[in-house]
């Protein structure tokens, strides 16, 4: 049949359509996965739903393609690299073989394998062809290149519309809009966003801020007071503008009161930061400017902090070229803590906002290190010798423009993920991928504390940096929202868990994991014709397990549960602690989520007490558990009491417990018919580290 020359014309043009899809989603469109975002997690979303055979886009409320991948943190957090599978470690594949090509090298030489150091191991490990370190432009044209080899249309500066750009028919998610008017229409959609504006504008529940200990029978969860002893203040420095004077004022960014007791509740957010791209490398060097506002009362805590000590103010973690990914360390860095509550829920203007108070933040921080003349010279000199990289974030003057939000919002789904379920003491019975990485949570506020020589000063709150113990699963329920909320969207980035937890969870190697994962759920569920939160497990196991995804790990912690122990345990969790003792879980076996320390130092009023109540009167074999290493002590006190008797005696805590690998025997105890017995542990006068778990008291029938 001879074609008209109309119907060739339109035969072409359709032909052209079909082989450029960012034409096609011009003005919106149709699709079987509508992806909302332009983070690391976007992407591998986008490409495994390409990959599967379904139709893609990729709406991003963002310039560049990355997130915080291609946004300065080029110094991966990975933790342990062997449960980072999928798209995630082709990412990172990707990246070594475009830094095997000695062009890619452009103000250094080709290091060695060992030449650039990275978080966990190696920067550049030729045993798996993965490079862990990189500059932010390499990391967005890897990303560019994703989207660009599985033809995926992207549209970018797309903002959803927050408050009517979603259209929902009972449960399911029909189109969304963003605020130049394009509408997208989809089957399955993914929030693939730091913020989760799109969950929170779909009605799904979520939360903001830190649960109470209590909630999820958690120990590193709300306010942390005595675990904050990580980026602190390490002398006295005085809160008021005018030293000494109350009626003055409070400096910048601190509060007269603290916002709860340790393991409560609150509101707040971890302090955010710019991962800022520096450089001392003259030919690629572009120096620090003064803000034009710059206002020395800004910077008072921080020049108060040099007079008490501080000496380092930001890690210069290197990167390929001379380059760095430099973020906060110690007092008073680039975290500006305070500055960000009102981000997660904030408007788009709102938001703006506290990115350019982040940004002149740290760059008067940098200006005032650098040509402030109470500065001492010599780290005036030192810092003197950074600027910003000349070839780096070229359309934002070389600043970052992706603001490192570590945390904002977190849906609130059927399963929660908490600090119990990444210690194993939670089952995970359906895992999509691992994490690895320490519960990290940066400082929440600054305060008013009153010092040893009851004199007020400042210090930091919320920091807590806690290794899990071992790579853990992630479970399916923490990317689905409630059925009854949303039966279509999956969320990979702002999923369902507790603060601490996603402390360990948002990590980027494992938001690239999860926005495979859920991406690959979207498209089954879609094959099977059923909702994500019914879709049968074992077919997304299978999928994920083909595609190269790590669901379990054999390295598996032995953590015992209290609850699974003969008679009466009572966990260090329960125990009255007197002094500074500190959280650990290295060093196993152990019962529940931990044990504490004394830290080998400020001994004379360190002891741990167990109360036992309400036992039946009679006789009783007292343990006591321990975690045994060569730098314990061997001379831990510890008293045994009850109302008919008492005994001392020492434990050498350098020899392994045998009862059930957890416990050593203490003696035998007689209870009297008030149903009460302690066992006291004591720091005073030991020769090494002494460590305290759990108390066990026996029947002996």
């Amino acid at each position: 049949m001879t074609l008209s020359f109309k119907n060739k014309l339109l035969l072409a043009l359709s032909l052209l359509l079909a082989s450029t899809p960012s034409i096609l989603a011009a003005d919106g469109g149709s699709f079987d996965v509508v992806v909302y975002g332009g983070t690391s997690a976007a992407v591998t979303a986008a490409v495994q739903v390409a990959k599967m055979g379904k139709s893609v886009v990729i709406v991003s409320p963002d310039a560049h393609l990355g997130g915080l991948s291609s946004g300065g943190l080029g110094a991966t957090d990975s933790g342990n690299r062997a449960v980072v599978g999928g798209l995630s470690r082709e990412f990172y594949h990707r990246l070594w073989k475009h830094y095997q090509v000695e062009d890619a090298w452009t103000f250094q030489k080709m290091p060695m394998e060992n030449g650039i150091p990275g978080q966990g191991g190696r920067g550049i490990d030729n045993s798996t062809q993965t490079m862990w370190v990189f500059e932010p432009n390499v990391a967005e044209k890897i990303f560019e290149s994703f989207v660009q080899e599985y033809k995926i249309p992207v549209l970018k500066n797309e903002k959803l519309d927050r408050e009517k750009g979603v259209v929902k028919e009972g449960a399911t998610i029909k189109s969304i809009s963003t605020l130049s008017g394009k509408t997208f229409v989809g089957k399955r959609f993914i929030d693939a966003t730091y913020e989760g504006d799109l969950m929170a504008a779909a009605g799904v529940s979520y939360v903001v801020g830190r649960e109470a200990n209590a909630e999820f029978g958690e120990t590193l969860d709300g306010v942390q007071v005595a675990r904050a002893i990580y980026h602190q203040f390490q002398g006295f420095v005085d809160p008021y503008v005018e030293r000494g004077k109350p009626e003055s004022g409070l400096l910048p960014y601190v509060n007269e009161k603290i916002s709860g007791k340790d393991g409560e509740a609150d509101k707040l957010v971890q302090a955010y930061c710019l991962r800022m791209c520096l450089t001392n490398e003259p030919k690629n060097l572009v120096p620090i400017v003064k803000p034009e506002d710059y206002d020395e009362l800004d910077y008072e805590l921080l020049l108060r902090s040099i007079e008490a000590g501080q000496r380092v103010f930001m890690s210069f973690s290197p990167m390929p070229n001379y380059k760095t990914d430099s973020n906060n360390n110690l007092a008073v860095s680039t975290d500006l803590i305070g500055g960000n509550y009102r981000y997660p829920d904030a408007s788009y203007e709102e938001r703006e906002e506290i990115y350019q108070k982040h940004l002149k933040w740290q760059q008067g921080l940098l200006w005032t290190l650098q040509h402030n003349e109470r500065v001492p010279q010599a780290i005036r000199d030192e810092y003197g010798k950074w600027g910003l990289a000349k070839d780096e974030f070229v359309d934002n003057n070389n600043w970052p423009k992706q603001l490192y939000v570590r945390e904002a919002r977190r849906m609130r789904s059927d399963f929660v993920v908490s600090e119990r379920h990444l210690r194993y003491l939670e089952e995970t019975p359906r895992s999509i991928g691992m994490g690895s990485y320490n519960m990290d949570s940066h400082h929440a506020q600054r305060y008013v504390a009153i010092d040893d020589q009851g004199r007020a000063t400042v210090r930091n709150e919320g920091d807590v940096e806690v290794n899990p113990g071992a790579p853990y699963p992630i479970d399916y329920g923490a990317v689905v929202p409630p059925k009854n909320e949303c039966d279509n969207l999956l969320v990979p980035i702002c999923v369902s868990c507790t603060h601490i937890a996603f402390g360990s969870i948002r990590m980027e190697p494992v938001f690239m994991i999860l926005g495979q994962s859920a991406a690959t759920a979207a498209c089954l569920s879609l094959d099977k014709g059923v909702a994500p939160q019914n879709l049968e497990y074992g077919d997304l196991q299978t999928k994920l397990l083909e595609d190269g995804q790590v669901l379990e790990y054999d390295a598996r912690p032995r953590i015992v549960r209290s609850d699974s122990l003969k008679g009466v345990v009572i966990d260090n969790s329960k125990a009255k602690i007197n002094g500074k003792w500190i959280s650990g879980n290295v060093t196993y076996n152990f019962v529940d989520l931990d044990y504490v320390h004394d830290d080998n130092s400020d001994k004379d009023d360190k002891s741990v007490r167990f109360e036992f109540e309400n036992l039946a009167p009679g006789d009783y074999v007292c343990n006591f558990s321990y975690t045994p290493h060569g730098n314990r002590a061997t001379n831990v006190p510890i008293t045994v009491q009850t109302s008919l008797m008492k005994f001392e005696t020492a434990v050498n805590e350098k020899i392994a417990p045998k009862i059930d690998g957890l416990f050593v025997e203490l003696g035998k105890i007689k209870v009297g018919d008030d149903g009460r017995a302690s066992v006291e542990v004591f720091a005073k006068g030991t020769n090494g580290h002494v460590v305290v778990d759990a108390a066990q008291l026996i029947p002996i029938e």
